[in-house]
């Protein structure tokens, strides 16, 4: 049976993703933070009768990261899949947010995925194979309005997965980066009341593009399938944009000069912003 190791799986889309790898005959080894406070997988593993396991981890803890993986390998004897979903998210104006948030969220959407990576290449070199799945977003590859720290660490992972393709293929490793659209997930419902007293608009905008987002209906589990096809594929693909607004996004955002893109980010009333995104991009937004 093929080993299958998903992080961030307390919630939302590396819930589903284990899910979907235990269904598809995987062993998976699904890790969170706290597995005490997010019993919701361990159910449906229970219910279902599926092969999924859950290690305790935190992407951030090189300790616990290393602990984590010795205790997998020596659990199944290998590890073919690793899907980096662990994340966390960040927003707001540049000059308003402090610089530990940018480095909170740097230190667990990149260093956090590195960490794993590391952890499993080894393994993966030695056997000749494997799959690393690096969960990004389409802001991985397009900015989005006030989302400094959070478009800047998938940027980084993107930049990273990139370079690592390269270097293992002669292994026989194979790496996709995974570029989510809008979908239905917790993260939705962690977005921050913007401050009263900012100076830009931009995040109270970005709340409103979410919510546009969020009424498409794009399920989590849309997105594991397309993971766990991703893998069994054997494709040598490195991006893959998933959903039904991402392919959209990225052709629009290739289309225009940057300067235009910017020019759409300063637009100065909320009024003519909401114009602008229902001409460029068909959205609905409530502001």
């Amino acid at each position: 049976m093929a080993v299958a190791v998903i992080t961030g799986t307390s919630t939302g889309i590396g819930l589903a993703t284990a899910v979907a790898f235990g269904r598809a005959g995987y062993q998976s080894y699904a890790t969170m933070r706290r597995p005490e406070a997010s019993p919701e997988l361990a159910g449906i593993a229970q219910a279902e009768n599926l092969p999924i396991k859950i290690v305790t981890m935190d992407v951030d803890d090189d300790q616990s990261v290393s602990g984590a993986f010795k205790k997998i390998l020596a659990a199944a004897g290998r590890i073919d899949v690793l899907v980096n979903n662990a994340g966390i998210h960040a927003h707001g104006a540049t000059e308003e947010l402090p610089l530990a948030d940018f480095r909170r969220v740097m230190e667990t959407n990149y260093f956090g995925s590195l960490r794993c990576i590391q952890a499993v290449l080894p393994g993966m070199r030695g056997q000749n194979s494997g799959h690393i799945v690096n969960v990004s977003t389409v802001g991985g590859r397009i900015t989005g309005l006030s989302q400094g720290p959070y478009s800047g660490s998938k940027f980084a992972l993107e930049a990273i997965s990139e370079i690592l393709a390269g270097e293992v293929k002669r292994f026989g490793i194979h790496v996709a980066i995974v570029e989510p659209g809008g979908f239905v997930t917790p993260i939705f419902g962690k977005i921050r009341a913007v401050p009263k007293n900012t100076l830009y608009p931009q995040e109270r905008r970005m709340n409103a593009i979410y919510a546009a987002l969020v009424k498409m209906g794009q399920p989590p589990s849309m997105l594991a399938e397309r993971i766990v096809e991703i893998v069994r594929s054997g494709t040598w693909q490195l991006r893959h944009p998933v959903g039904a607004d991402a392919e959209g996004f990225l052709k629009y955002r290739a289309s225009i000069s940057d300067e235009h893109w910017v020019d759409l980010h300063a637009i100065a009333t909320d009024e003519e912003f909401a114009a602008a995104a229902k001409r460029e991009f068909g959205l609905e937004l409530d502001l």
